[in-house]
């Protein structure tokens, strides 16, 4: 009964954020710090992730293809549809959930332990539009920190084959073109906002209705994660196979 409980609070409190909106220039401030602090700040990882993973990608498809009928190609080719199709949107979204999700977790949660969310409520401020919908709405710009992991995972793929002297370059960028479908990039950056959406939520909730003391919020943290993860890993099994199958 109570992740039927919770399930439902949650739903109730995506209602609530956008009610009873906060003045507009106090919310675009806010929006423009919370970009800075989830998005901007989280491309040093996601980009030094995201070349490495690239390059480990193609390192492994081109020492298992012993077979010499196989085309070196392959190799760009396996590591185009790896790095756009889920490494990126969903491998990206799992890490970011440890480093935003703990974040806005925290973050709301000691503000939490600190009243300081009673005390907008009694100026009459719906604390819910106050704190999360500018998490939401910084969110939405995710997309773009994924299209850079694209970028920089293809790059260490190539990097990695041509200078580690496993693939050509030509024969690498030929894979990387073979058989490309406009609609998998769709599909990918489809993902990406619906799991945008859902590290700006989830975290949002565990420290929104965390109960106790300092001690609690980093249990909130832990919690938050955890969720997170199993609810983008649940949702990338969903819409693959409502896109792809």
């Amino acid at each position: 009964m109570d992740y039927i409980s919770s399930t439902g609070q949650y739903f109730i409190m995506i209602k609530d954020t956008f009610k009873r909106f906060t003045k507009g220039s106090v919310l675009r401030n806010l929006i423009i710090q919370e970009m800075n602090d989830l998005t901007v700040r989280s491309l040093g990882i996601v980009v030094f992730i995201s070349f490495f993973i690239g390059a480990v990608v193609t390192i492994q498809t081109a020492l298992n293809l012993n077979n010499p009928f196989i085309p070196k190609s392959l190799i760009g080719f396996a590591a185009r549809q790896s790095i756009i199709l889920e490494f990126s949107p969903t491998f990206v979204s799992i890490i970011m959930a440890g480093k935003v999700g703990s974040y806005i977790t925290s973050s709301i949660g000691t503000m939490r332990v600190t009243e300081q969310i009673d005390a907008l409520e009694i100026m009459g401020i719906n604390s819910l539009n106050y704190l999360v919908f500018p998490k939401v709405v910084a969110m939405m710009f995710y997309p773009f920190v994924i299209a850079i992991s694209m970028f920089v995972g293809i790059l260490g793929a190539y990097a990695a084959g041509v200078f580690g002297g496993f693939v050509d370059g030509d024969l690498f960028l030929r894979g990387l073109q073979e058989d490309f479908v406009t609609f998998q990039l769709v599909y990918a950056f489809i993902k990406t906002i619906i799991f945008a959406f859902i590290l700006a939520t989830v975290p949002s909730f565990h420290g929104y209705y965390m109960k106790g003391g300092s001690l609690e919020v980093g249990k909130a943290s832990t919690t938050s994660f955890v969720w997170t993860s199993v609810i983008i890993i649940v949702c990338n099994y969903i819409i693959t196979q409502l896109l792809l199958s």
